[in-house]
């Protein structure tokens, strides 16, 4: 697990620079701050050549791991713990050996290697939190035993301020970060656990992320989907679906489409009765029979649209307009299907409505009541006036369930089309007589 695995080009200009610039380990010594073996130490490397600092650490390893993660305890000017860092990154880079020399530094003191380094991702310098980071990123995704609460949360957290911070360099850092660490099952449930962290991902593939961006976070969710409770939560916490499919429509690169189209197969394969309904009103199934008419060069993803197309093939052929509308319901994304405005389809499955007490009329309500999308909610608008039409207790019922008021709220709702809506189902509320009273 090499340094390089998050690379970054204003770490590495930044590293070039920091290694030029003098440090004033004579003053620290001077005031008590260091030793004067830690001083005779540090000069050794400080500002010399490659070669000879690659010689120490060959030679001394062990030595010169102890010296940095002490001296990043104690020291807390920026310029010191930038040169710190760089000489820590620089150790690790190509030496995956040296990596342990690190980590069993809680041998000699149990703060280390770890409370420094979490302690100056609080640093107000973009280097220090990004060079700090990038060397946890290496630590921790070689630990052997499972992560600490304690060692993940605060790498976490700041990772989440990276994914939502206009910087790109830090929003850079953060995916490759999260690319790194997510294979282990601890991560996964912890990033899991961190709602601005996964919703930070989700934001990025909405505004038109390059394809390389756009690749690495469908990595993670990848990744993450790997977790049971992950794929039975993922569509209803974050409405992942419709999304990934508009990244995969719109995407040139074989790669992006590959590791979206195995999210969809975790999503199918672990939690189908959660994922399915999304899957079908953003059409997945048309989409996976397109794809499986191209030509690829990986033989994974000729597989999963495979298993992607058999599959939903085998759900969805066989499914009722009522179970459509029910799956549409389920979603969340009401749209202007044909069943809406079929009243035979009206006619014929109003009073279904009704089972489970009043289960899909309540989702039916509580879109009225909750979305900011003009289309939801002039398609609930208009589906409440169906129900009460072509159901003789039905003004009652949704009098009871809060839906009379809300749709009379819409009356000034600022799209036309909601307005419409919202007016012919107030028409059929009150012209309509409560039967059965």
């Amino acid at each position: 697990m090499s340094i390089t695995l998050v690379s970054n080009s204003y770490l590495d200009e930044n590293s070039a620079k920091i290694r030029a610039k003098p440090v004033p380990w004579e003053g620290y010594q001077r005031a008590g701050l260091i030793t004067p073996d830690e001083l005779a130490l540090i000069k050794k490397v400080d500002r010399q050549t490659r070669p000879k600092i690659e010689s120490l650490h060959a030679s001394d390893g062990q030595t010169y791991a102890l010296l940095y993660l002490r001296l990043l305890k104690k020291l807390q000017r920026i310029d010191t713990q930038s040169c710190i860092l760089v000489l820590i990154a620089d150790a690790l880079t190509d030496h995956e050996e040296r990596i342990p020399l690190f980590t069993t530094a809680s041998q000699s003191d149990p703060e280390l290697p770890y409370s420094p380094l979490l302690r100056i991702l609080e640093s107000q310098d973009d280097f220090v939190q990004l060079k700090a980071t990038q060397i946890l990123t290496v630590l921790l995704s070689s630990e052997k035993s499972p992560l600490q609460v304690q060692q993940l949360q605060p790498f976490l957290n700041t990772l989440a301020q990276f994914v939502a911070n206009n910087n790109l360099n830090k929003r850079d850092v953060a995916v490759q970060c999260l690319e790194a660490v997510l294979p282990r099952p601890e991560v996964r449930r912890a990033v899991w656990a961190n709602t601005s962290l996964v919703a930070g991902l989700a934001d990025i593939l909405k505004h038109n992320s390059t394809p390389q961006m756009s690749y690495q976070v469908g990595f993670c969710f990848w990744l993450l989907t790997f977790e049971q409770e992950v794929a039975e939560q993922i569509q209803k916490r974050f409405d992942i679906i419709p999304l990934l499919v508009d990244v995969a429509q719109g995407a040139a690169k074989e790669k992006v489409i590959r590791v979206i189209v195995a999210t969809f197969r975790n999503l199918v394969s672990k939690a189908p009765q959660a994922n399915l309904p999304a899957m079908l009103v953003a059409q997945l199934l048309p989409f996976a029979k397109n794809l499986s008419g191209r030509k690829w060069t990986d033989e994974d993803i000729v597989e999963d649209i495979q298993f992607l197309r058999d599959e939903l093939s085998a759900r969805f052929d066989s499914l009722t307009t009522y179970d459509e509308y029910r799956s549409e319901l389920l979603s969340g994304h009401l749209s202007w299907t044909p069943v809406h405005e079929s009243d035979l389809f009206w006619k014929e499955n109003a009073t279904k409505l009704n089972d489970k007490d009043y289960e899909l009329l309540k989702i039916l309500i509580r879109l009225l009541k909750e979305s900011n999308d003009p289309t939801v909610l002039a398609v609930a608008a208009h589906d409440v006036g169906q129900y009460v039409k072509h159901y003789q207790l039905g003004k009652k019922v949704l009098t009871d369930l809060g839906a009379k008021t809300r749709v009379m709220e819409l009356l000034s709702h600022s799209d036309p089309e909601v307005r419409y809506q919202a007016l012919i189902s107030v028409q059929r509320l009150v012209s309509h007589p409560w039967a059965g009273v």
